[in-house]
Order: C-alpha cells, then structure tokens, then sequence
C-alpha cells in the first residue's frame, strides 16, 4: 500500500472526557511498530461496553480516548516481525488478545489472555506509547482496538484472520457481542439438549444467548426483559416464553421457578445489575442449576448474596468473550455463519454513517437498538 510506513490521518470518533457526547475529530494514526498491524475499518458495531466506557463506569479506562471494540476491516500494513497477517487479508481485531505464550493461552481450557486489560490495562498499546493523536494530543486506546476510528493500529496477537467472502458489516459483532453471548451458552454454561433456560436482558448479547440456547437444543427458553419490544426478536431467534417482571406483584425469580417447577436448568444475566444478578441465580434449580454472570456491572460496584443460595449446590460463574480463545475461534464463527448455521444479521437494527455515531448511542441509551453498525 502506498500509506505503509507513514501516518495516516483520518476521521476518529474522540471521547474527550467522560460523560461528554464523541467527537468526531481527524486523528493522526501512525504506522505499526514491531508486531503490529495497522487495519482500515470497514465496519464497527456499538456495544454496552463502549457506553459503560463514555459514562467513566469502565474500569482503568483513561481519557480522551477513541472508544469501539468491536469492528472488521482489512490490514493495510504490517510492522516488522509480523508473520501471520499480510496486507489485504480481512481481518476482526480482538479485544482479548491470545498472547499464545501465557499460561492462559496454553491452558487448552481456558480462554483468556496474560495480556487482557484485566490484568494490565490496554490503554497504550505494549510498548506503553499510543499510536493516536489528535490536535496535538495523545489519545488513548481502548482495549487496544480502537474501531471508532478509520484506521487502527493492534498487536498481531489481538487480530483474527477470516473468510475474505465475510460481509464485514455484519461479522464485526464476532468481535464482542455475538460470540459473547452464544459462547456464554454453548461453552461456559454448556446447555444440554432438552433443558430450561432463562435470559435476562435481550439486547445483542442477551439475545446472542437466546440464539446459544437454541442452538444448544434447549427444550424451554424463558426470555426476561422490562422492554416488551424486545420481545417479537427474542420469539424469532428462539425464545419459548417471553416475561416482563413489571407484569408481575412477585419477585421474577418466583415466577420463573413457579413456571419451570424448580427453576431452570440454567440462566443468564446480560445485564449487568446487581438486582437480575440475583435474580437470575434466584431462578435457576437450587441444587443443580448453572447461573452465568454476563453484563458488566459498573467499575467498583459489589454483589451482597444470601450464601443459602449457593450452598444448596447451585454454580454461579462468569464468563469473558463467551469461552473462545479469540484467534482460533472468531474465523470458525464466521465460517459457520457464511455456512448459514446460524443468522447473526437479525440482532443488526440499524446501519448508521459513521458520522451519526452519537445517533447509535442515543438509539441504545432508549431501548430502541439492538445492535447499531457505523459504516466507513
């Protein structure tokens, strides 16, 4: 390419400071160090994760900052070292990386990364300096990807190559999440065919579990979500049963367990509200029943439990990127989507200019998106 080894500018969206609506400024994007990839964006979806961000409720966050984790596009050139990716290969960047070294990655059961922003934070790429600047400023990376930008530089390790025939306006939700949700189903929860489950929060992640559920072969899946507009998704993507807890005198818990007999076999939080935490480990069968904690809570926040709760034999578990080790798995995903295994597209609401991002946070903040996609 003709822009290899020179700083590119282009348009970024720029979180100056928290609390504030993005900016959309031009960014100058420099070229890739060793073992770094530079990515012209193609795609970019907008997540929860990116509001928790803007609204300063993400943890070790730093401003200002170029927010979007997840995204598509094509590698536009590649710094020194770099092996497996080349320029013109269509790429998903990862905000959990797979170092491939840690004992993390060579643990065949584990699917998180040394390198994550867990355990160090992935504000600065790994040589502690930024490959963004605007109007003479530093600007921070998020989780290293940075997709609200035209261009993005990310260490090789956090990159996945796919299927050139992927529409990359729609695989750009492999990057968070879909897999989040549909792996939280498949491989943390592991449903079995002919189960209960139950959903709570059916906004792309929530119902990226709906779709794990059916997928899984679960006889009963109970959807949960205060927005009965969500609710026609939810039957389409496999819901069985569809429960606003505001319909209700009683705790949903109560409802849910009075529904199933004794809970269901397993549920899901994709929320991220100490409240549906419990009521979802609430709602699950006391002694073998499987609670997945999904949603975010806000940075800082804790959980007070009833220990009955547990100790009754109930599993409550977390869950990062729905179990997938991001490199080997995200170009699997996207094969079973073009072999039509599943259909992803439906959680797509609203294609929007990349311009009108503002626009796609108003539209998350009212309940009325699924997912938005900016197009470049």
């Amino acid at each position: 390419m003709a822009t290899a080894g020179k700083v590119i500018k282009c348009k970024a969206a720029v979180a100056w400071a928290s609390g504030k609506p993005l900016s959309v400024e031009e960014v100058e994007v420099a070229p890739p160090k060793a073992g770094e990839v530079r990515i012209k964006l193609v795609a970019a979806g907008i997540c929860q994760t990116d509001e928790h961000l803007l609204q300063g409720s993400f943890p070790k966050a730093e401003f200002p900052v170029i927010p979007g984790h997840e995204g598509a596009g094509i590698v536009e050139s590649i710094g020194e070292g770099v092996t497996s990716l080349k320029p013109g290969d269509t790429v998903i960047p990862l905000c959990l990386p797979q170092c491939g070294e840690c004992s993390f990655c060579s643990n065949s059961e584990s699917n998180y990364c040394q390198k994550s922003h867990i355990s160090e934070p992935q504000n600065l790429l790994p040589d502690k300096t930024s490959r963004f600047t605007c109007k003479g400023k530093q600007i921070h990376h998020f989780l290293w990807v940075s997709t609200f930008s035209e261009y993005t530089v990310v260490p090789e390790y956090a990159v996945a190559k796919i299927d050139a025939a992927a529409p990359l306006d729609k695989v750009c939700l492999f990057g968070c999440g879909f897999s989040t949700g549909y792996g939280a189903a498949l491989n943390t929860a592991k449903v079995k065919p002919g189960s209960t489950c139950a959903v709570f929060g059916l906004g792309g992640v929530g119902l990226s579990a709906v779709m794990g559920c059916k997928a899984a072969g679960a006889a009963r899946i109970i959807a949960v979500d205060i927005n009965k507009d969500k609710f026609a998704k939810a039957k389409e993507l496999g819901a069985t049963d569809c429960i606003n807890p505001r319909d209700f005198k009683k705790p949903i818990q109560e409802v849910i367990t009075e529904m199933t007999g004794q809970g269901v076999d397993y549920s899901f939080e994709a929320i991220g509200h100490r409240d549906t935490m419990l009521a979802a480990l609430a709602s699950c069968n006391m002694n073998t029943g499987l609670c997945v904690m999904i949603g975010e809570l806000d940075s800082g926040s804790e959980i007070t439990i009833d220990p009955t709760l547990l100790l009754t034999g109930r599993t409550w578990k977390g869950t990062v990127l729905g179990g997938w080790k991001m490199r080997e798995c995200i170009p699997k995903l996207v094969a079973n989507y073009l072999e039509k295994k599943f259909n992803s597209d439906l959680l797509i609401t609203h294609m929007l200019p990349f311009a009108k991002v503002n626009e796609g946070f108003e539209l998350l903040r009212a309940g009325k998106s699924i997912r938005s996609v900016l197009l470049f």
